[in-house]
Parts: C-alpha cells; structure tokens; sequence
C-alpha cells in the first residue's frame, strides 16, 4: 500500500508494569456524571441517560506538558478516571486523565446550541498518565486534584452518577467499542481556570498520580 504522504504515527499510552504500550483508537468522554460538578454547572441532577462528546486520540498529552492554547481566556481543568477498553470491549485498564476545557468557548457554544468540539478537543486537551491494567471496573476510591498545592478538587469514584459498566453499555449501544477505545468517565465538582506556570497535580487512589504544568 502506498499513501499520498506518510502517514501520522499512531498514538499510544503506556502501560504500567510493561514494555508494551496500548494503541488508542478512540477517545470518548462522558458529560456532567457527578450531581455536585452538575449543580455548579447550573444543571439539574438526575438520572437521564448519559450524553458523550469526543476528543481526537492526537490531542492525548503523555509528557507532562500543556501548551496553554489560542483563542481562549478561561481554560479549565477537570480531573477524570480513564476506562481503556481492551479485546471484546472488556477492561483492559484505567488511568488518570484530565479533561481540559476552554470554557469561554463552551459556553458560547451552548448559548447558540452548537457543539463542543472548539472547546474540548483542541490540541493537548487530555493528557493522561500510564495505564494500570485491571481486569474489573473501579466502583470507589478518592479523585483529586491540586493547582500549585491547593486542593481544587475532591471526590470518590463511587460518587459517579454513571458507574462504568453503565457507561460502557450506553457507549455499546451507541457505537461500535473496540480495543485501544478510551473513557473519561466525567469529572467531580471544584473545575477552575488554570493559567501558564501553573502546576497540576491529578491522582486516583490506586492509579497513581498525573502530573501537568501548564505553558
């Protein structure tokens, strides 16, 4: 097979414990699935079905490093679990992540009823840490996150409005999951702006820590 022009490498994470790093196809997030993060949204806490938006698996950040981006003032962070989806659509692992977001332009977005893309999937709007392989889903464990030392935010997986296994039945039937597929399961309450020389420190009992300085 030959290609007009070569063509992008593939993009991967690494695997806690391995040499062999995990080939990511797909990257889904799932919308406001904790009831505090819901309520500081001005929303109302239910149990409707989930809603899901997507980040293109290029824009993963495994460096360490966020370039604050362009046409935006008020950029985000949330914390999130990761699922990675392995053969089958089964368990493969989990991992920190952080759902960067530029708010400004989200909310424009939503006053004119338009999509998300501009504000969630811009270059280097998910870095992520190792994959810690798991064969079951993760029901509890603290989730937090500090800026420059300062706990920003707090929370417990088994607060998730969704759990994952819901979650990943609701993404089955929506689409066609597939191995290398990622999750970002939503963020807990206490999301806030972020600015260059900043220092984010992300960790989910059990998985470790994700560590992000903003440029």
């Amino acid at each position: 097979m030959s290609f007009a022009f070569a063509p992008a490498p593939p993009v991967s994470l690494a695997v806690a414990g391995s040499e062999a790093r995990f080939p990511v196809r797909r990257v889904y997030c799932v919308g406001r699935n904790y009831a505090e993060h819901v309520r500081e949204m001005g929303g109302e806490v239910g149990r409707d079905p989930p809603f899901f938006f997507m980040k293109p698996a290029d824009a993963l950040v495994t460096d360490g490093r966020f370039p604050y981006p362009g046409s935006s003032s008020d950029v985000h962070h949330e914390i999130e679990l990761v699922v990675a989806l392995g053969p089958g659509a089964t368990i493969f692992g989990h991992a920190v992540g952080l759902d960067m977001t530029r708010r400004d332009l989200q909310a424009a977005a939503k006053k004119l009823g338009r999509p998300w893309e501009v504000a969630k999937g811009f270059d280097h709007s998910a870095p992520i840490g190792a994959i810690v392989p798991a064969g079951e889903a993760l029901a509890s464990g603290a989730i937090t996150l500090d800026v420059n030392g300062a706990r920003r935010q707090a929370g417990d997986l088994s607060e998730m409005i969704w759990n994952v296994p819901e979650i990943i039945a609701e993404l089955g039937r929506l689409f066609s999951l597939q191995p290398g597929d990622l999750i970002f399961t939503g963020t807990p309450s206490g999301v806030g702006p972020v600015a260059r020389g900043d220092r984010l420190d992300a960790e989910i009992a059990g998985l470790g820590s994700l560590h992000v300085e903003v440029l």
